[in-house]
């Protein structure tokens, strides 16, 4: 009688329970709903379209990869290629010079400066588009400011260039690996430096043996993250260099809006599909590593 009556309130006490689950997703239902609606049918729009080709002469169409083979030729491998550089390039001397300005906010004795670098790199790690061209122009163009009070265009300076380009992508990419990893080096415990300097090391050997390699997941993660943020990045490249610098992006809008050929919007959506597959390679490497700095630094 006594199991039984023990197997009786534990039915009753699971019942609850199991209502309270199935009441949680019914209400995660609308996010669902919505996620399927903003990604889901644009997702599959750009699939049915980048395996599409239409016949001029009579109109009807038909499934084949002529669209991303020919993504994947001439300009259109150019482009790609193109941004795949500059988002490498601004990438890793977004993380090198990010990670010591990190570091620096992370050991300062002023909790103000602490707090305003973070909440001012919050604010520039978004701050892009035709505002940051134009400020850029502005201030380093063939024009601007700082270019006519220091001569640069004497020297050789070019805004309008693969290095001006990269630098104007700094502008956000260094904010955005300070606001990455300066939780992976407040993980870093008192204990290990102490316990480093206590057996003899000196500063350069215990990042070189202790925090480089505990930090090493953080640092390749937020490394992943701005080169998918240059990779992705639109509307500052349009404005500041048109389509005089191959980027994949600028090709899919010239496509799409037939600037170069007309006819030619299903290869842009091939050409997305492309950025797609990159985007996935870099989330395929991200997620692993952040789940990896994440059981070092809990």
């Amino acid at each position: 009688m006594t199991a039984t009556a023990v197997r009786a309130d534990t039915v009753s006490a699971a019942a609850p329970r199991r209502r309270r689950r199935s009441l949680g997703w019914i209400a995660v239902v609308p996010l669902l709903a919505f996620t399927a609606l903003a990604f889901g049918l644009p997702a599959l729009a750009m699939l049915d379209g980048a395996f599409t080709v239409k016949d001029p002469a009579t109109g009807a169409t038909a499934y084949t990869a002529d669209n991303l083979t020919a993504s994947l030729r001439g300009a259109y491998l150019t482009a790609l290629l193109g941004s795949v550089k500059l988002s490498a390039v601004s990438a890793a001397l977004g993380a090198l010079l990010g990670l010591p300005l990190a570091q620096a906010v992370v050991t300062s004795r002023f909790p103000a400066l602490r707090q305003a670098v973070l909440t001012a790199s919050g604010v520039l790690a978004n701050f892009g588009g035709v505002p940051l061209a134009f400020a850029f122009v502005a201030t380093l163009g063939n024009a601007g400011v700082l270019t006519r009070h220091l001569g640069l265009t004497d020297k050789g300076w070019d805004l309008y260039s693969f290095w001006g380009l990269v630098i104007v992508y700094l502008y956000f990419l260094i904010p955005l690996m300070v606001l990455t990893i300066t939780p992976a080096l407040e993980g870093l415990r008192t204990q290990w430096r102490e316990a480093a300097q206590n057996n003899g090391a000196t500063p350069a050997q215990y990042w070189r043996h202790v925090a480089l390699p505990v930090l090493l997941p953080s640092l390749l993660g937020g490394l992943v993250l701005l080169f998918g943020s240059a990779f992705a990045a639109y509307a500052t490249a349009a404005a500041m260099v048109g389509s005089s610098i191959p980027l994949v992006t600028l090709q899919i809008a010239d496509a799409i809006s037939g600037n170069v050929l007309v006819g030619q919007e299903n290869v842009a959506l091939a050409l997305s599909l492309d950025m797609v597959l990159v985007a996935g390679l870099v989330m395929a490497v991200y997620l692993p590593l952040q789940r990896r700095s994440a059981r070092w630094l809990a």
